[in-house]
C-alpha cells in the first residue's frame, strides 16, 4: 500500500469512529455534539449572548443560530431580550434543558483530550503541525470547523464578519 493511501486509510478510520459516535450520541441523548456544545456553554455562562457562544466554541454566528432555532423548538432553551440594552437577547437553559445536559454522555473529543494531555509536549506539537498540513493539503482550512469531533455540514467561512 503506498504511503499516501495508508494516511487515507487512516483519516478515514477517524472519519468513521467521528460518524459512529456522533450517531450513539444522538441516539442516546437525542442531541448532536454541537447542539451539546451550545448547551454546555449556556450552561456556564448563563444570559451568554449568540456572538459569545460563536467565539467560543470557534463556529459561525449564523451555525449557532440554527443550532439554537431547533434547541428552542425542542424547549431545551429560551431566548431573553434585554430589558436595558433591547438589541442583546441572553440564552438560558430550560429545565428540559438542564436535564438533556446532565443526561449526555461525555462527547467524544473529551476521551481524545484525555489521551492528547497524556503525550509529552513534542508529540502534541508534531500532531497539530501535521493536521494542520492536512488540513491544507485538503483545502479545508477556510471552513467553519468547531473543536469538537463529529461529522456533519460543513461551512465556509464568512471572512466579512
Amino acid at each position: 500500500m503506498k504511503k499516501y493511501e495508508e494516511l487515507l486509510v487512516s483519516l478515514r478510520k477517524v472519519i468513521r469512529a467521528i460518524d459512529l459516535y456522533s450517531k450513539k450520541l444522538n441516539k442516546d441523548s437525542g442531541l448532536t455534539a454541537p447542539q451539546l456544545f451550545v448547551l454546555q456553554e449556556i450552561s456556564a455562562h448563563d444570559g451568554v449572548m449568540v456572538k459569545d457562544i460563536a467565539s467560543n466554541i470557534n463556529l459561525s454566528s449564523a451555525t449557532v443560530t440554527n443550532i439554537l432555532d431547533r434547541l428552542e423548538v425542542r424547549e431545551l432553551v429560551i431566548r431573553e431580550r434585554s430589558t436595558v440594552d433591547k438589541r442583546k437577547v441572553g440564552l438560558h437553559l430550560t429545565e428540559l434543558g438542564t436535564k438533556a445536559l446532565e443526561n449526555a454522555p461525555k462527547p467524544l473529543q473529551e476521551h481524545f483530550i484525555d489521551r492528547f494531555e497524556k503525550l509529552e509536549e513534542w508529540e502534541q506539537t508534531q500532531l497539530v503541525a501535521t493536521m494542520q498540513r492536512i488540513a491544507i493539503m485538503m483545502d479545508a482550512e477556510n471552513l467553519d470547523a468547531a473543536p469538537m469531533l463529529e461529522v456533519g455540514a460543513i461551512q465556509v467561512l464568512d471572512r466579512e464578519k
